[in-house]
């Protein structure tokens, strides 16, 4: 999801971000707010959307924002939205949110306006959540400005407040067997930062799960598992499917060609797993 650009910002702009961070963290909600959270089968979830931003290859500039909605549980796409973007703002470790959040943000509020009824009931990001510097990472923003249940799913492991991915961890991750696997990103402070999980039988490189906003990490990583038909929930996918697609018609670009696999249908989520390992 991030590019990294040359400029960087001046530290009275990182002063000003660092607060702002600090203000909207405090109206993070880490617990499940809504019904459905809290139901063994998710009942009563019918929408969950996703969110990407790719870059034209090259540039740290131009890029697609993009937002998916899936039916749930059949994770079938039934809105989509991509735009291309000019981002301004540099890319700054532990300052993601404000390079891209803004214009996923718009995007959110026109689903808002133009199509209220296919508004997610839940948002996956391509991004940390509470896993994060500061504890506020683009998952969080993302879910405290639209006031929408968000978790944040990373591919790789952001190595904060002790947390390595040193031989240790890696052992950890050789112990998850099958689909649905985990284990506690227990930081030196003594707070479970997030979740590794094993998302698919196919895939032994495991998804790093975070809250970010209105949900508790437990369905956080639940869920994640269930929307899963490949190694990456399917709303991410999607997304970054759909802005990939937008950047190539965009641009003009030939279609790359496309491998063949076979169909992938959703997993039964089975009803009372939590999706964590002993």
């Amino acid at each position: 999801m991030a590019q990294e650009a040359a400029e960087w910002p001046p530290e009275e702009t990182l002063s000003l971000w660092k607060r702002e961070q600090a203000q909207l963290k405090a109206r993070v909600v880490d617990r499940d707010t809504e019904a459905w959270q809290r139901d063994p089968a998710f009942s009563g979830l019918r929408r969950v959307g996703g969110v990407d931003v790719s870059f034209v290859k090259g540039d740290s500039v131009r890029a697609c924002a993009s937002l998916v909605v899936l039916s749930y549980p059949e994770l079938e796409v039934v809105y989509e939205e991509s735009r291309m973007v000019s981002l301004t703002a540099p890319y700054v470790s532990g300052f993601l949110a404000f390079r891209e959040v803004p214009f996923l943000l718009e995007l959110v509020q026109q689903l808002r306006e133009k199509e209220p009824g296919l508004m997610p009931q839940v948002l996956l990001v391509d991004g940390n959540g509470v896993l994060h510097h500061r504890g506020f990472g683009v998952a969080c923003h993302l879910g405290v400005l639209t006031d929408l249940p968000c978790v944040g799913v990373a591919k790789k492991l952001l190595q904060v407040d002790g947390l390595e991915n040193n031989a240790l961890h890696k052992e950890k991750i050789r112990l998850l067997q099958t689909r649905g696997d985990s284990f506690p990103l227990l930081g030196d402070s003594g707070t479970v930062l997030g979740m590794a999980l094993r998302s698919h039988d196919r895939s032994t490189r495991p998804l790093y799960i975070s809250v970010g906003h209105k949900m508790s990490l437990e369905a956080a990583v639940r869920l994640t598992c269930c929307c899963c038909r490949f190694r990456i929930p399917e709303p991410v996918r999607q997304a970054d499917i759909c802005s990939r697609e937008h950047i190539r018609k965009s641009l003009g670009l030939p279609r790359p060609p496309t491998p063949r696999s076979p169909t992938q249908r959703p997993v039964a989520c089975p009803r009372g797993d939590s999706g964590e390992s002993s």
